[in-house]
C-alpha cells in the first residue's frame, strides 16, 4: 500500500482545495491529511484564518478524500509523521516549490499543481471590508492601525465606519460608547469600558439590543502565550490555586512631565491588565477587597501606586499598578503543586516557566508574540463583527467585575489612603 501525507490550514475549503486533495490521493492507496493548528498558523503568519481547527478538520472530513486526518502543531513535525506513518509520498502545493525538499531524505516529495484563480485569502479579502474609525492618534492608535494591515477584511478609516476604536479617557466611555451603539456602531473600547459597572451592565445589554459588538480591549487578553498558560492553570498543572500576584508598572508616560489632567491614572491604565488573570482564573466572587493609594495630586483622582488585595473563599490574591512608581512587572500563580513565573513584562510576554518542588520537573514555554495581541485580538473583533456575536476572551462578567474595582476606586470604598 502507497501512503501519502498532505498538510495545510484547509481554511474557507474551496475547489482549490478539493483538486489538490484528488491529486494526492491518485498519488497513492492511502491519503493522510495534516491540517494545521491555529497557533502553527500563527508562527507560519497566517493570523486571519476565519475558522476554528474544528470546523476545518470537519471540512475536509467532509469532502470524503481523506482516509485519515491528523492535527500539525510544531516546527518539524512533518519529519516525525513521515516517520510515523509510514509515508510514502509526501505531497504539497507547487505555491511551496523547493521549500520541502529537504523531506526528499526520508520519502518522495511531489508539488502539485495549484488551481489557477482560487485561494483562501481571495476569498477572504473579497468579503466585505470591516471599516473602523479610530478616535485619536494617540500612540495606541497608532499600534492598532499598524497592526490592522495584517488582518485581511480590516480597514482603518476616517468616516463612514462600521465600528470604533475608543481610547479616550475611561469618564468620557459611557457617553461616546452609548451614541456609537445608538448609531448601530460597534465598539473595541481600551479597557474599562466605564468607571461605573452598572453603565457598564447597561452599554453591553444595549449592543445586544442593537445588534452590534461591545468589546473589551485588553490585549494581553489575546497574547498565545497568556492563554495557553491559563489552560495549563486550569487544567491542573500546578495543583489548585491558591494565590496570584500581578504587578504592572510604568514611568514612560510622565518623562515629559506631570500632566495628570490629560494622562490615565494608575488604576485605570493598568489596573484591567492586572485584574484579569485574577478573575480568569479565580473569578469574579471574591468575598472582600482592599484598596491601598498613593495620590499624586490635591483632587485625589490620579492615583500614583495602588494595591488592591482580594480574598476568596479559598485563594488571595493581589495588584500592585503605578505610573509613578516602578517595581518588577511579572506574574506569580501560586498553586498546591507549583507555581506559575511569568517574568516582567508579563503582560505581553512571549514566555512563562513553570516550577516545582524538584527542579528537573521544571518547564519552560515559548511562544511567538504578534503585535503584543492587538493583532489577534483585530481579528476576532472583526470575525464577531461579521458573525454577530462577541467572539472575545473576555466575558461580560469580567468586563463588569472590572469597572466594578475602578468604581469602589473612585467612590473610596475600602480604600486606605497613605
Amino acid at each position: 500500500m502507497k501512503r501519502v501525507i498532505t498538510y495545510g490550514t484547509f481554511d474557507l475549503l474551496h475547489y482549490g482545495h478539493i483538486r489538490l486533495l484528488e491529486r494526492a490521493k491518485a498519488l497513492g492507496d492511502y491519503l493522510i491529511v495534516g491540517v494545521t493548528t491555529d497557533d502553527f498558523d500563527k508562527l507560519r503568519g497566517k493570523i486571519n484564518v476565519q475558522q476554528s481547527l474544528m470546523e476545518r478538520i470537519e471540512a475536509v472530513r467532509n469532502t470524503g478524500l481523506a482516509d485519515e486526518i491528523i492535527v500539525e502543531e510544531y516546527e518539524g513535525q512533518k519529519i516525525e509523521d513521515i516517520k510515523q506513518y509510514n509515508i510514502d509520498i509526501f505531497a504539497i502545493g507547487s505555491d511551496w516549490k523547493e521549500k520541502f525538499d529537504y523531506l526528499k531524505e526520508f520519502c518522495e516529495v511531489v508539488y502539485l499543481e495549484r488551481t489557477q484563480g482560487v485561494s483562501s485569502s481571495e476569498i477572504r479579502s473579497e468579503r466585505r471590508q470591516i471599516k473602523i474609525r479610530t478616535d485619536a492618534e494617540n500612540g495606541i492608535c497608532q499600534k492598532f492601525i499598524r497592526e490592522s494591515r495584517y488582518v485581511n477584511g480590516v480597514e482603518i478609516v476616517k468616516d463612514a465606519e462600521d465600528a470604533v476604536y475608543i481610547t479616550s479617557k475611561p469618564e468620557k466611555h459611557y457617553s461616546e460608547i452609548k451614541k456609537l451603539l445608538i448609531e448601530k456602531k460597534s465598539v473595541i473600547c481600551e479597557s474599562p469600558i466605564t468607571d461605573d459597572s452598572k453603565k457598564c451592565r447597561e452599554l453591553l445589554t444595549l449592543a445586544k439590543e442593537k445588534n452590534c459588538i461591545l468589546m473589551d480591549g485588553i490585549k494581553t487578553a489575546y497574547s498565545t502565550a497568556y492563554n495557553r498558560l491559563l489552560l495549563l492553570v486550569k487544567s491542573g498543572k500546578i495543583g489548585k490555586v491558591v494565590s496570584i500576584d500581578a504587578t504592572c508598572t510604568s514611568l514612560k508616560d510622565m518623562q515629559n512631565g506631570y500632566d495628570l489632567d490629560n494622562k490615565w491614572n494608575s488604576i485605570s491604565a493598568w489596573g484591567p491588565t492586572a485584574l484579569l488573570p485574577i478573575f480568569q482564573i479565580l473569578g469574579v466572587n471574591y468575598r472582600k477587597k482592599s484598596i491601598l493609594t498613593h495620590y499624586a495630586d490635591s483632587s485625589k483622582n490620579f492615583d500614583a501606586f495602588t494595591k488592591i488585595e482580594f480574598i476568596y473563599e479559598d485563594a488571595i490574591a493581589s495588584i500592585k499598578v503605578a505610573k509613578l512608581a516602578k517595581a518588577e512587572g511579572n506574574l506569580i500563580i501560586t498553586g498546591t503543586k507549583g507555581y506559575v513565573y511569568v517574568p516582567a513584562p508579563w503582560w505581553k510576554t512571549d514566555y512563562f516557566e513553570i516550577r516545582y518542588e524538584q527542579q528537573e520537573d521544571n518547564r519552560k514555554y515559548f511562544y511567538q508574540l504578534d503585535g503584543e495581541g492587538i493583532r489577534n485580538e483585530i481579528v476576532l473583533f472583526s470575525k464577531s463583527i461579521e458573525r454577530k456575536r462577541n467572539m472575545g476572551n473576555i466575558s461580560e462578567e469580567i468586563s463588569v467585575a472590572i469597572c466594578k474595582v475602578i468604581e469602589d476606586f473612585y467612590l473610596r470604598k475600602n480604600l486606605i489612603e497613605f
